[in-house]
């Protein structure tokens, strides 16, 4: 099955790539690998604003992740042109918003590893990956993900 057809079953319409907010560009490919920026969490248009352990609960934090993801497949298509180029998703990495004594940063990024791993399938989905807590993100935002892609 190709990837759109994927995304066409998961009811999940690619976004266009986001306009960077700051001094940097939303992707660099160098060889066959594709290397993401961060993207932070948003909610209606706006930054998802919430720390974890505070006044966010962990399933809200993975609907947050999720979303990133999504945008995070748009910024890859429009950096490749095709997601059935996608040979392999290397890694993810994960930053949570959230208080000291909060320990479920890896349940939170889920939403974003368990997607990723829905739509590319168990072998090219699977990936390296590290969640960490984090004492605030641009905006205020509850989560913030970025991600290196293989292509072919």
């Amino acid at each position: 099955m190709s990837i759109y057809a994927k995304l066409t079953e998961l009811a999940i319409t690619l976004p266009p790539i986001a306009i960077p907010a700051a001094a940097y560009v939303p992707f660099v490919q160098t060889g066959n690998l594709v290397f993401l920026s961060g993207h932070i969490a948003k909610k209606d248009g706006k930054a998802w604003v919430g720390q974890l352990g505070n006044n966010m609960a962990t399933d809200e934090g993975k609907l947050a992740a999720r979303s990133i993801a999504i945008e995070l497949l748009g910024t890859l298509h429009a950096a490749v042109g095709d997601l059935n180029r996608v040979t392999r998703i290397v890694k993810v990495m994960s930053l949570v918003n959230s208080t000291g004594d909060y320990t479920e940063q890896h349940l939170v990024t889920n939403g974003a590893s368990e997607l990723i791993g829905q739509v590319f399938g168990a072998e090219k989905g699977a990936h390296a990956r590290s969640a960490f807590g984090v004492a605030q993100l641009p905006m205020g935002a509850c989560v913030e993900i970025e991600m290196i892609a293989e292509v072919a």
